[in-house]
């Protein structure tokens, strides 16, 4: 049971962290005019990446402003949801 729930768990971040990896990607290819994000269905893609990491960016972002005009929120979390998924894994394979 618990081997299951460790797996559901470390599945779930490697998707969450796949999730914010493609928004930084659509973010370049919209700020370099690669594709046009007035373009519908780019805007809804767009939109549902933001709507998706936001909740794990914006707190982020409020402590740790943009550096030289770079948002380094994404690296933050990611590191932050490794570090959670290796303690987790570290826990429960120990108990």
């Amino acid at each position: 049971m618990i081997d299951a729930l460790l797996w559901l768990f470390n599945t779930a971040v490697f998707l969450y962290v796949i999730v914010i990896l493609v928004m930084v990607i659509m973010s370049w290819l919209t700020g370099f005019k690669v594709v046009d994000p007035q373009r519908p269905f780019v805007a809804q893609f767009d939109r549902g990446l933001y709507a998706l990491t936001n909740p794990a960016l914006n707190p982020v972002r409020r402590w740790v402003p943009a550096i030289g005009g770079v948002d380094i929120s994404p690296v933050i979390v990611v590191l932050a949801l490794e570090f959670l998924r290796r303690l987790v894994d570290n826990l429960l394979s120990a108990a």
